[in-house]
């Protein structure tokens, strides 16, 4: 008899393994259900705001959502929480800031597409030098400065070739290795890799060229207001909750108040890598004798930065139409409205003119000016008849294809979640809130916010929390009495310094892919360059930002005047919510009463009946009888009268 092998049989799912898959499914259907009981027993709009607040917060730090998909949120609940309208809620999402930013992308694209951005990094570095120290400090400078007009992830994305370029030819000139040698183990009387799934280890001298350009793609977006998402943000959050500041974050104003503490500690950050990788002041050191060797070699990496240079030929008049108009771009930025002499702005008769005008005229520009002008050639009789059409600077396939549009979302979001939190009154409600944070001294309370911030973007989306902290701020310090600047700008500048994980920025996720560094590496490695900025920042904002901003330790008028508005909007919506339960009271005492009648009606209308029906019952005999006698009587009478 044959006996059939039985299939074998799947083991039970457990309740982890499901959580695991299905985690994300969980946080989306159970977080909305877990946070009901703040509208169901406050149900009024700075609660409504709060209970969306709360919902987008963990949807933005979990992913559980896409980071675009949480932005949308604001769309659908505010009208239908009677937050803000819809038609108010959408104009939100493309704001002066955000195009601002679209046209900065471009306007990067745009170099990039020419190869300018190349150019420009091959000749700094020849500049600087090729020995080990010298070529890592050209690559962290030329990436800081490339950072600070294109958008982080485009410039490390930029560099990692060509980091890999050298460092590939200095291998093959034996003077540094990019990876470890891999283990061997016996297997079976044979040499067998040991963990032969694992990706290949970067070396010291790998990890370091490669993290200081990802940390200083993080450092350089701190200069400019375009040279990070994070920084349009906070500005747009600032710019909605206090229109009628004196104090702006215009273009000039935030690079002279960023760049001098951003070149600081992206210095201090490089000679932290120098000592941690590369042996600085450690000459015994293994590392430092390996670039003792590389240092006799730095001919092999000159050879190669030349060669790569040499491959772009001569400067066309591609790069050079690309370069005038974004010198052009920064020159209207700085010039629009100076203040220290009559800007071109003004000289316009018009109405306010912001940034965005600048940034889209270049992009315009960038499709109306062709790449080259061979047709001239023709024009002047000096050529054949052109067979393919003259392309333009850049075209719109190219930015159809590099350009993040989710990020028009995700800024939008956070400038929804702003003007809903400002004008549902919640954002008061949370600052009246912490006011017992005036104990402590305005010093010790902007370190705890730079941490906080510096904590929660080490996890999560620099936008992302931007979104969430920011407006927090904004109210917090109209309660304690504290110009807003004093803590919005520190800690928008600290939602870019995330250094520790792979999760934190697409810089870091882009080298640890790249170069396949390890995540304990990279938060080892961090530790340095987070302490480097908490520091720096924090004697920046004691001392230069008193220079750039001189009222920065006082509370101005503009800001008394936000305050009183927003506590007579707390006030107003206190007598609202009291109003509102004293009718409610009035209600239910009015519907009491009328309960009360309605028994009493009912027992009078039963005890009528009673007594009706009492009375008809007694007299029915009577009259029956009354009725008997009365017929006989008429029948006598009527027979007397016959006879």
């Amino acid at each position: 008899m044959e006996l059939e092998a039985a299939e074998p049989v799947e083991p039970q799912a457990r309740w982890g393994n499901f959580f695991a898959n299905h985690w994300k499914g969980c946080v989306v259907f159970l977080m909305p259900l877990l946070c009901l009981p703040i509208i169901l027993m406050n149900n009024i709009p700075e609660y409504r705001c709060m209970y969306i607040l709360l919902i987008m917060a963990v949807f933005w730090v979990t992913e559980a959502l896409p980071l675009y998909v949480t932005s949308m949120i604001p769309i659908v609940a505010f009208p239908t929480l009677g937050i803000m309208g819809s038609e108010e809620t959408c104009m939100t999402y493309f704001k002066d800031t955000l195009v601002m930013f679209m046209g900065g992308i471009m306007v990067a694209l745009a170099v990039e597409y020419s190869g300018l951005h190349k150019r420009l990094a091959l000749r700094v570095i020849q500049m600087v030098g090729c020995s080990p120290r010298r070529l890592h400090f050209g690559l962290i400078m030329v990436t800081m400065f490339i950072s600070m007009w294109i958008s982080n992830a485009a410039c490390t994305a930029m560099m990692s070739p060509i980091v890999q370029a050298v460092l590939e030819e200095l291998q093959a000139q034996g003077v540094c290795k990019i990876y470890h040698e891999p283990e061997y183990q016996m297997v079976g009387g044979k040499n067998k890799k040991k963990n032969e799934d694992e990706l290949p280890y970067p070396t010291k001298v790998t990890q370091c060229y490669y993290l200081g350009i990802a940390y200083a793609s993080s450092l350089g977006g701190c200069g400019t207001i375009i040279g990070t998402a994070t920084n349009l943000t906070f500005k747009g959050i600032y710019d909605t909750a206090f229109p009628n500041a004196t104090e702006k974050l215009d273009f000039p104003t935030f690079m002279f108040y960023s760049v001098p503490s951003m070149l600081v500690y992206t210095v201090l950050t490089y000679v932290f890598l120098q000592w941690h990788f590369m042996g600085l002041w450690r000459p015994n050191s293994k590392e430092a004798q390996e670039v003792q060797v590389g240092k006799d070699n730095a001919h092999v990496a000159k050879k190669v930065i030349d060669q790569r240079y040499k491959e772009l030929g001569p400067m066309n008049m591609h790069e050079i139409q690309v370069m005038i108009l974004f010198i052009l771009m920064v020159f209207m930025y700085f010039t629009r409205k100076p203040g220290i002499f009559t800007g071109w702005a003004d000289l316009l008769p018009s109405k306010v003119i912001k940034n965005s005008m600048p940034t889209i005229f270049v992009v315009i520009m960038c499709f109306m000016l062709p790449a080259n002008y061979a047709f001239l050639r023709y024009c002047t009789r000096r050529g054949a008849v052109p067979t393919t059409p003259t392309p333009s600077l850049i075209t719109w396939k190219f930015i159809q294809s590099r350009v993040p549009w989710g990020l028009i979302f995700l800024l939008g979001g956070g400038f929804a979640l702003a003007a809903g939190s400002k004008q549902s009154g919640m954002a008061t409600l949370i600052g009246s809130s912490m006011s017992g944070l005036k104990v402590l001294p305005n010093a010790a309370l902007l370190l705890v916010v730079i941490l906080v911030a510096v904590f929660m973007t080490a996890f999560s989306s620099n936008v992302a929390v931007a979104n969430i902290l920011i407006p927090v701020l904004n109210e917090m310090s109209l309660a304690l009495k504290i110009h807003p600047l004093y803590l919005v700008f520190p800690a928008g500048l600290a939602c870019s310094m995330a250094f520790h994980l792979p999760v934190s920025t697409p810089p870091n996720a882009l080298v640890a892919g790249y170069a396949h560094i390890r995540s304990k590496d990279m938060a080892i490695a961090g530790i340095g360059p987070t302490i480097i900025t908490i520091v720096v920042l924090f004697i920046f904002c004691q001392t230069w930002a008193m220079v750039i901003y001189p009222n920065l330790d006082t509370f101005p008028e503009w800001a008394q005047i936000a305050a009183e508005e927003a506590a007579n909007k707390t006030r107003m919506l206190a007598e609202i919510t009291a109003n509102k339960t004293h009718l409610l009271e009035l209600a239910a005492n009015a519907t009491r009463l009328l309960a009360n009648n309605t028994e009493l009606l009912t027992d009078l209308s039963t005890s009528s009946s009673n007594l009706v029906g009492d009375l008809i019952a007694n007299s029915s005999e009577p009259l029956a009888q009354l009725a008997v006698n009365g017929t006989r009587l008429l029948t006598e009478i009527a027979l007397n009268k016959t006879l």
